[in-house]
Formats: C-alpha cells, sequence, structure tokens
C-alpha cells in the first residue's frame, strides 16, 4: 500500500521552538508528525539557538499547508524559521528517508 498522505517540513531554531511550532501545527489542521530532526551546522556559534530541528507534518495538501503555515507563525515569534517546504506526494525513497532521525543517535 502506497502512502500518498503529503508531508511538510519546517526547520527551526532550537527544541523548544519545534514543540511549539508542531503543537500549534497539529491543533490547527488534522495533521500527524513524524520524528523530529536535527542538525548542528557548522556555523552553529552564529545562529540564535546552535541547534537546527526540522518538524515534519503529515496529511493532505490542505491540512499540511496549513499545519506549517501556522507552525511557522509560532516559530517567527520565538527564534525564528530557516526553511519550509511541502511535498505533496512524496516518494517511497522519500517516506524512506523520513523515518531517519538524529535524535536517535549518539
Amino acid at each position: 500500500m502506497v502512502d500518498e498522505r503529503a508531508v511538510g517540513f519546517l526547520e527551526v531554531y532550537g527544541l523548544v521552538c519545534a514543540f511549539m511550532a508542531a503543537d500549534a501545527g497539529c491543533k490547527a489542521a488534522n495533521v500527524t508528525l513524524e520524528p523530529f530532526d536535527k542538525n548542528k551546522p557548522a556555523n552553529a556559534d552564529s545562529l540564535p539557538v546552535p541547534l537546527l530541528v526540522t518538524v515534519k507534518f503529515r496529511g493532505n495538501v490542505e491540512d499540511v499547508t496549513e499545519a506549517v503555515r501556522v507552525g511557522k507563525e509560532v516559530a517567527e515569534s520565538l527564534t525564528g524559521v530557516v526553511t519550509s517546504h511541502i511535498i505533496p506526494r512524496p516518494t517511497e525513497d522519500t517516506l524512506k528517508m523520513l523515518r531517519l532521525c538524529a535524535f536517535d543517535s549518539n
């Protein structure tokens, strides 16, 4: 069975900001979350918060779009947004990548 739900990415500064954005997005639309992912870029010391966290919403395109929009508003009011993107119909390879999570590694 192919999972044709859209995926929305919202990369923000910091874990608390990610939780706040994810909570707002889930309350605003009928979406679920994939595991968060993290990245500490080379220029981390020059960033507002030295950790980038990616929130991943799943659902239909309209709901994912709304969740990303609302999550982005919340994140911008806190530490900020790095980027966001929506994939309407992710490929099987993209779906495999969604399950990767740097929070699971040491």
